[in-house]
């Protein structure tokens, strides 16, 4: 059960809970209104390492939610970096598969980034790509089999778009990892530096902070993990049938943001 009166503050995830693709969800609107009205801090975290906080909230104003700010907004590529210039040295070579984002989040930790295998790196980063291309396999396959260290920003194997679910950062890791035996140490939900991070910017602690998602072995799994309290929309990938098939069982299942605002306000 979830006592919402004991909430502090939300963390919550961006697509398949406020929105789907460019489009919003019913409810958006409404729960950014909420927390604000409520006072209540928020962290919108994406495993997504494709684009820039800028991007993502240039996005949520566009599709109607007020008063949403880059520091609202937490990518694995951050995540990525600040785990980066915590166990590496500054200046580090570090060799990058994945959008220009996240090479820039890199980049401005202090790391020296290399486009192909002649130098050694210290670590490989990896997220989602979509100009993945066989020579940017075979440079990361070299530099781990020289001893480089493997870090995933997520986990995904398939991310939805328009066209249907396609490649994420997660089947790139695969293939490596195929390639090279190397483990890859992931950044993004379920794992627990996103969250770590999350609470840190809103100052909460674990037990007074809940985490909305979609997914129930990212979001929902994630939050358990790190000590949070859950709620499952059914808006995206999972929905109440999934939750008996795979095992995870979240506080409490609405069908959409409409539901939880309601159910809240009447709460409180």
């Amino acid at each position: 059960m979830l006592n919402f009166n004991h909430l502090q503050a939300v963390v919550t995830d961006m697509d398949g809970v406020l929105l789907r693709g460019p489009d919003p969800l019913p409810g958006l609107a409404e729960l950014f209104d909420f927390l604000h009205r409520r006072r209540l801090p928020f962290i919108i975290a994406t495993n997504n390492s494709t684009q820039t906080p800028a991007y993502y909230q240039q996005k949520l104003t566009r599709a109607g939610a007020v008063g949403i700010q880059e520091e609202n907004i937490l990518t694995s590529a951050q995540v990525t970096a600040a785990y980066l210039r915590q166990n590496f040295e500054r200046g580090a070579a570090v060799y990058v598969i994945g959008q220009p984002s996240l090479t820039a989040a890199v980049q401005a930790g202090g790391f020296a980034i290399l486009t192909d295998a002649r130098r050694p790196a210290a670590v490989v980063v990896v997220g989602g790509d979509s100009g993945l291309t066989y020579a940017k396999l075979k440079d990361a396959t070299l530099h781990l089999q020289r001893g480089a260290s493997l870090i995933g920003t997520n986990p995904d194997l398939l991310y939805p778009t328009e066209e249907g679910l396609v490649p994420e950062a997660g089947t790139i890791l695969a293939a490596l990892q195929a390639a090279t035996g190397v483990t890859p140490l992931i950044m993004g939900k379920p794992e627990r530096f996103l969250f770590e991070q999350a609470l840190a910017r809103l100052s909460s602690l674990p037990a007074q902070t809940v985490m909305l998602g979609d997914r129930l072995d990212t979001d929902i799994l994630g939050g358990q993990r790190a000590g949070l309290k859950t709620v499952l929309l059914t808006t995206g990938v999972d929905d109440e049938a999934a939750i008996a098939a795979k095992g995870i069982r979240p506080n409490a299942v609405f069908g959409g943001l409409i539901g939880l605002v309601e159910a809240w306000s009447r709460a409180r």
